[in-house]
């Protein structure tokens, strides 16, 4: 299972070749690619142009994880924990301990800081 952070979703819009070769890649292996909804929220910008994410995002391998009460709670944990503000990453970092998904991202560092655990792959 994999887990796309916003840097993901921008470098799969922007056609770079490790995100084209990761999609396919996990739609060939039929590996479920996640996406918290705040994450799709943070790159949703110009819907007429985003045909390309939109089709990954509403693909019958991706599922939209939805950013309920509980999901909120375990978020302003975790940043309150690590005295921290992102809570799109946050929300990244707990999806991806609940799901053993491993996520791909811009920025490792950052998700690191909040879990080391966290198996992470930078695009």
């Amino acid at each position: 299972m994999i887990l796309l952070d916003a840097g993901a979703l921008i470098a799969f819009e922007r056609k770079t070749d490790k995100m084209r070769a990761l999609v396919r890649e996990a739609t060939l292996r039929r590996t479920p690619v996640l996406i918290p909804a705040p994450v799709l929220a943070q790159v949703w910008r110009k819907p007429q142009e985003q045909v390309l994410l939109r089709s990954l995002a509403y693909s019958r391998f991706s599922t939209i994880v939805a950013f309920d009460g509980l999901l909120a709670e375990a978020v302003g944990t975790l940043c309150a924990r690590t005295k921290t503000r992102d809570i799109v990453d946050a929300c990244v970092v707990i999806v991806a301990r609940q799901r053993n998904a491993v996520v791909l991202t811009s920025d490792p560092d950052d998700l690191r800081f909040l879990d080391p655990s966290v198996a992470v792959e930078k695009v």
